[in-house]
């Protein structure tokens, strides 16, 4: 059964060999859907749609910039009828602690996360509000419920937990026109961002917080995003899903 037969899908932050949203993009196309992947990298997120099948595009797209969304999806619209589905994966993270926070750093992790989030939402809302139908799926982190995470600073917390607001909120206000929003909460995945930055001693203490004793992996949360995507979650709107393994059981 293909859940997302004749469905068009948008998925940020997609270009990454081994990240969440190429993970979720290849998921989408084995459903029938067609993946539009965007990234910062024009050449990298053609190479990522290339891979996934000769039915998918890959476009430049700066989530930061409001009009390079609207652009970017204006692109997406020239050669697909409609868009079903977002995903915004998109996101940056840095290992600061508190004091250490300069506004640069600042800016850049709540720009790229939240900010960026709104404003690809703000492009496909439109059309998803006309056609009376939609799924927007964005990503949060157990960073922002439990405050902080491995790699994360409070700062990344502190966008991941806004990601969960602005959730809710859109979720509620576009109900009604069937416009359905939810987030999705990793805890710790092996991806392109982890990768060789734990030592065996970090290693061994993250499986020990994990009941399930494994790491997550980039397919654990692609699943999850499938779910939220398709119709088998037709009556879900504003939840949040951890996909941690056990690892923050409320």
């Amino acid at each position: 059964m293909r859940l997302l037969e004749g469905r068009f899908a948008i998925v940020t932050g997609g270009a990454s060999p081994r990240g969440l949203g190429k993970a979720a993009a290849s998921l989408f196309a084995e459903h029938g859907a067609q993946v539009a992947i965007f990234d910062l990298d024009e050449n990298a997120a053609r190479a990522a749609a290339a891979d996934i099948g000769p039915d998918h595009i890959g476009i430049a797209c700066d989530v930061t910039d409001k009009d390079a969304c609207e652009a970017a999806v204006a692109g997406v619209l020239g050669r697909w009828p409609r868009i079903d589905i977002l995903m915004n994966n998109a996101g940056i993270t840095q290992p600061l602690k508190i004091s250490d926070i300069e506004p640069d750093a600042y800016d850049a992790v709540l720009d790229v996360n939240l900010r960026g989030t709104l404003y690809m939402s703000q492009a496909v809302i439109p059309g998803m509000r006309r056609q009376k139908s939609g799924s927007i799926v964005n990503m949060s982190s157990v960073s922002a419920q439990r405050g902080g995470g491995i790699f994360g600073g409070p700062h990344y917390s502190a966008a991941k937990a806004g990601i969960l607001g602005l959730t809710k909120a859109m979720a509620r206000e576009l109900a009604p026109d069937r416009v359905r929003v939810n987030a999705i909460c990793p805890g710790f995945i092996a991806t392109d961002i982890t990768k060789g930055k734990l030592t065996p001693e970090m290693q061994d203490r993250i499986l020990a917080g994990i009941p399930m004793g494994r790491v997550g992996e980039a397919t654990d949360v692609a699943g999850c995003a499938l779910f939220l995507a398709s119709d088998l979650s037709a009556y879900c709107t504003g939840t949040e899903i951890d996909v941690n393994g056990g690892s923050l059981i409320h």
